[in-house]
């Protein structure tokens, strides 16, 4: 069994994940990074983008989390991130991220086109 540390997902209305994992990749706002047990301690903001939680071992991808941003912290007790908003990647209707994302551009409204474009392209993929 892989070594394995601790993973906490929080948003402002609850915790929404708790638990032992071998590896979590995180849309940081410099871009993606892979916490991994012993993993040196550090803080990032994440931008909006799909976390994948690998939790028996580094190979095999067990969950993809649409986060809104947030920040991630990395310390010898594992990894937390507290989001603005997450949302199971199974959970997200690729219709109305796309009828969304049709009126938000139409309305010149640029925060949200980014990150309904953030959501499609972790929905895809």
């Amino acid at each position: 069994m892989a070594d394995l540390f601790s993973f906490e997902l929080v948003s402002p209305e609850r915790l929404l994940s708790s638990g032992k994992v071998a590896m979590v990749v995180v849309p940081g706002a410099e871009g993606d990074f892979a916490v991994l047990p012993g993993h040196a301690p550090m803080m990032s903001t994440i931008r909006p983008g799909a976390i994948a939680v690998y939790e028996a071992d580094m190979t095999t991808l067990t969950r993809r989390i649409f986060v809104d941003g947030g920040f991630a912290e990395v310390s010898e007790t594992g990894l937390t991130i507290l989001a603005e908003s997450a949302t199971a990647i199974a959970d997200i209707d690729p219709a109305k991220v796309a009828t969304d994302l049709a009126a938000a551009r139409s309305a010149g409204n640029e925060k949200a086109v980014a990150r309904l474009e953030a959501m499609q392209a972790a929905v895809v993929n």
